[in-house]
C-alpha cells in the first residue's frame, strides 16, 4: 500500500529525513513519516512550501515531470513593473551545475497583499527599499531556479514559497502541517 504526504515544509528545514550537519532540522522533525517514503523533488533550506513525499515510484516520475506545474509565490527585492518580467515570460538562461540552462517560460505576475504565514525569523525589514511579492509558475525545477531567474531579472529573490503543486496548494496550511493526500 503506498503512503503520501503533502508537507509545508518550514524556513530553515532541509527537504530530506537525515542531516549532513549536526543541528540541522528535518523532514523527521514534523511527522512520524513511514521509513519508505521519501520526497518527490526538494526545497532548498532558505526555502518554505509545498513538498510532496510518496513511496510510490510511479507517482514520483509523474510529479517530477515536466507536465506538472508548481506556482511559488516570491518576496522580491525592489518594485517591479509587469513589464520587468517579459524575459522570464520569453524564458531566460541561468547557470545550473557551471552550465548553462534556458528556462522555459514563466507565468509571473504581481501578488497584492497575499496572505502568507509570518517566516522564523522574519525577513530583514529595510524602509529605503521596497519589496515586491509575485507569482511565479513554472515546470521545470532545477536547483535555485526561481531565484536565479528573480536575480537575472535585477530583482532578487529576498523570500520564496513553493504554493502549488499541480492541484495541490498551501492555502490554509501552516509551516510544519502535513496532509495525508491521494496521488
Amino acid at each position: 500500500m503506498h503512503s503520501s504526504f503533502l508537507v509545508y515544509k518550514p524556513y530553515g528545514v532541509l527537504s530530506q529525513f537525515t542531516t549532513p550537519v549536526p543541528g540541522k532540522r528535518t523532514l523527521g522533525e514534523l511527522y512520524q513519516f513511514p521509513k519508505d517514503v521519501y520526497p518527490i523533488g526538494r526545497l532548498d533550506e532558505d526555502s518554505e512550501g509545498l513538498l510532496l513525499l510518496s513511496n510510490d515510484p510511479l507517482q514520483n516520475k509523474r510529479w517530477l515531470g515536466q507536465s506538472i506545474r508548481k506556482e511559488y509565490w516570491v518576496q522580491v527585492e525592489g518594485a517591479p513593473l509587469e513589464e520587468d518580467f517579459d524575459a522570464l515570460r520569453k524564458g531566460v538562461t541561468i547557470r545550473v551545475k557551471k552550465k548553462d540552462h534556458h528556462c522555459l517560460p514563466a507565468d509571473v505576475r504581481i501578488l497584492n497583499n497575499p496572505k502568507v504565514p509570518e517566516r522564523i525569523p522574519p525577513i530583514r525589514y529595510r524602509a529605503a527599499i521596497p519589496d515586491t511579492w509575485i507569482s511565479i509558475s513554472i515546470r521545470e525545477g532545477k536547483n535555485r531556479q526561481v531565484r536565479k531567474m528573480t536575480a537575472k531579472v535585477g530583482f532578487p529573490t529576498l523570500r520564496l514559497i513553493r504554493w502549488r503543486i499541480g492541484e495541490f496548494t498551501a492555502e490554509g496550511m501552516e509551516p510544519g502541517e502535513v496532509r495525508p493526500v491521494r496521488l
